[in-house]
């Protein structure tokens, strides 16, 4: 049976004040968090660039990006602030807080031996993670991963549209939309992990059986790469010391809200691009942080 949803549940800017992120007078860039996104195969490296891109604008303080393309930028040159490395290279680096894994990742076998890689390695086995796209697919199709998954010692958010959460969950998309919390809270329990389900009315849901339903947003999300930026925001928020169902509650919030706001200054619902909406939610983070 569907659970219902209750003003309690329902996410709405006066539950954040006490989680956003602090900027102290002496903050340096160490202070504000590292984060890692990791995908961008061929012809799919426009994705890390978006995550990663929503990630500086949402305030962490390093940002790198990896690539599985071999003609992948060793520079945005839009935001040249973003650090490129080669996913081997990444592992190797000492400071980062969470890592990000999934935008335009793809389903070769090296993507299945990059993920086996952060899961394993001494570097990624304690990691905040966010598991998102194609990363959410290899896991549905190759148990060893979904084991792996389960059993990382880190705290995990995965962030599956209804397609991925029917595959991760061996069913069809309608029986996802039609028991939009169900599925959620059974994917946060059985890969004990945050989970945000993405949609109309996005699902936040904790593997302790709590949840949360999103008020923000509207159709202008409805576009290639606006889950991309999702991913970004979150991996933010958890590189800056927010604690991972809290990040996923804002960044979900803080995403719906920035398209909120481009249709209130006549900006879509149509021709919205997630390049906007990442520059926007710079925009609702700073108005969050002064109301408080």
């Amino acid at each position: 049976m569907n659970k219902k949803t209750t003003k309690a549940h329902l996410l709405e800017p006066d539950m954040f004040q006490s989680v956003l992120p602090i900027r102290n007078k002496d903050a340096h860039k160490g202070s504000c968090g590292s984060v890692a996104i990791i995908g961008g195969d061929e012809s799919m490296v426009g994705a890390v660039l978006l995550a990663a891109r929503a990630a500086l604008f949402s305030g962490v303080g390093r940002v790198y990006a990896a690539m599985l393309s071999k003609s992948a930028p060793v520079v945005d040159v839009c935001q040249p602030e973003i650090m490129m490395r080669t996913p081997a290279d990444l592992a190797r680096l000492k400071q980062l807080d969470c890592v990000a894994i999934g935008p335009g990742l793809g389903q070769s076998m090296a993507a299945i031996e990059l993920l086996i890689s952060w899961f394993t390695h001494p570097t990624g086995q304690n990691m905040p993670m966010v598991l998102d796209a194609d990363a959410l697919n290899l896991i549905a199709q190759h148990v060893h991963l979904a084991d792996l998954a389960k059993a990382h010692h880190g705290e995990v958010v995965i962030t599956p549209h209804a397609s991925e959460a029917a595959r991760l969950l061996a069913t069809n998309t309608e029986s996802i939309q039609n028991n939009r919390i169900d599925a959620a809270l059974r994917l946060a329990k059985t890969y004990h992990a945050t989970c945000v389900l993405k949609g109309a009315g996005t699902v936040c849901a904790y593997h302790d059986g709590s949840y949360f339903v999103n008020t923000s947003g509207n159709p202008a999300l409805a576009t290639g790469g606006t889950g991309d930026v999702l991913t970004g925001l979150i991996a933010s928020l958890i590189a800056q010391g927010i604690l991972p169902l809290e990040a996923a509650k804002l960044a979900v919030y803080v995403h719906g809200a920035a398209a909120d706001r481009l249709v209130e200054k006549g900006i879509g619902p149509i021709g919205v691009t997630a390049s906007e909406v990442l520059l926007e939610v710079r925009s609702v983070i700073n108005q969050l942080c002064s109301v408080g």
